[in-house]
């Protein structure tokens, strides 16, 4: 550690660390996590709403805030403002003009600017309302993928000049290498235990997974449908199972997942445990999303070893590299054919496993937060 390195005291929006299952909550939780593992001179103050019972060291201080949003925000400012030399808004963009200390702001995507997306219309409007005046006042702002930073300054050319790229990583806690054989029984039985229970009547290994919340952009009636041209014996072999709470606008997206009857299995939102099993687990994992700010899942189940067949759009290329196989997110043809091209080579299949787990190593969260440090450290002077 450089001696010229001065102490700070830096506040976070942790309200996602309990708030959120997913997305922007493991983002918020393995930054800390991350934070928490590096040797710096500096001081967190987490502002939220509900404690995150993870044992992070002393540097970490929770603030509690009682309030709903918007005044959650106006009251973490003032108290930020007076505690800390600088303040990462990590969920939303609301904090970042009210604050008297420098500012970053992590910009996940942009898709609430996208209306074929079919944003959450409240949060649409919220960072519509919000984001251009974050990217006036913050002295940085970090995205999750260089595909983000480009739709940012497309859309908002002051940002140049603040803008740090920081892939996302991939989860210590989501144990996505099978147990060793030299670990306790005890401890090996303590962790398979839940997610036995959640898995129970799980098919066979060798199905198609897809994970994430159920919302329009994840584009699953289009792999409902691609899945259904598939021969029959294909079908049969390698049943749909589908993890991810539900979003908004799920109509269209539940009657297609029902429609295939016994044939696909909705698991809901399940346990890091028994989600690291389902990756081992499957045969290919199908992510056809229509746009991502990075693609989270994809990067899981490239870290577990999947054969991954993914869309060919917005951040997931930088994602998957030559890892993975890539379809028209738009054509349920082109869906159907990549999907039937991976269930039928096992060969295939394997080949696209290991370079699944080589290009994985390239992402960490370490990575993630120097990089998001470094963005903190700049913008506090």
């Amino acid at each position: 550690m450089p001696d010229t390195q001065r102490p700070l005291t830096i506040g976070i929006d942790a309200r996602a660390a309990t708030e959120v299952p997913a997305g922007r909550g493991r983002v918020v939780r393995e930054l800390l996590r991350a934070l928490s593992a590096r040797e710096d001179p500096h001081t967190y103050r987490c502002y939220a709403r509900a404690r995150w019972h993870e044992p992070l060291d002393h540097r970490f201080h929770w603030e509690l805030i009682g309030t709903p949003d918007p005044i959650w925000h106006a009251r973490t400012a003032a108290a930020a403002s007076r505690e800390c030399d600088v303040f990462l808004s990590s969920n939303s963009y609301l904090t970042v003009p009210l604050l008297r200390v420098p500012a970053v702001a992590i910009v996940y995507d942009l898709i609430t600017f996208d209306p074929a997306m079919s944003p959450n219309r409240r949060s649409a409007l919220i960072e519509r309302l919000t984001l251009g005046v974050a990217v006036r006042r913050a002295r940085g702002l970090v995205c999750i993928s260089q595909a983000t930073a480009d739709a940012l300054l497309a859309r908002f050319p002051a940002a140049r000049g603040k803008v740090t790229v920081a892939p996302l990583g991939v989860s210590p806690a989501l144990p996505l290498r099978a147990a060793s054989s030299s670990a306790p029984a005890a401890s090996a039985a303590r962790s398979s235990a839940p997610a036995a229970e959640e898995l129970a009547g799980l098919p066979p290994d060798g199905f198609v997974l897809a994970v994430g919340t159920l919302e329009p952009r994840k584009n699953l009636p289009r792999l409902v449908a691609a899945y259904a041209a598939l021969p029959s014996a294909l079908q049969e072999a390698h049943p749909l199972v589908v993890v991810g709470a539900r979003g908004w606008d799920t109509g269209q997206t539940l009657a297609a997942l029902r429609s295939l009857g016994d044939r696909c299995t909705m698991l809901g939102h399940v346990s890091d445990v028994a989600l690291a099993q389902l990756y081992r687990r499957c045969a290919v994992f199908c992510y056809p999303s229509l746009g991502e700010g990075f693609g989270l899942p994809v990067l899981e189940a490239m870290a577990a070893g999947a054969a991954v067949l993914t869309a060919a759009n917005s951040s997931l290329p930088e994602v998957g590299g030559d890892a993975v196989e890539y379809a028209d997110a738009g054509e349920v043809a082109s869906i159907a054919a990549g999907l039937e091209r991976l269930l039928g080579s096992p060969a295939r299949r394997a080949e696209l496993g290991a370079l699944a787990l080589e290009r994985a190593t390239m992402f960490s969260w370490a990575r993630f937060a120097e990089h998001t440090l470094a963005a903190l450290e700049l913008a506090a002077g």
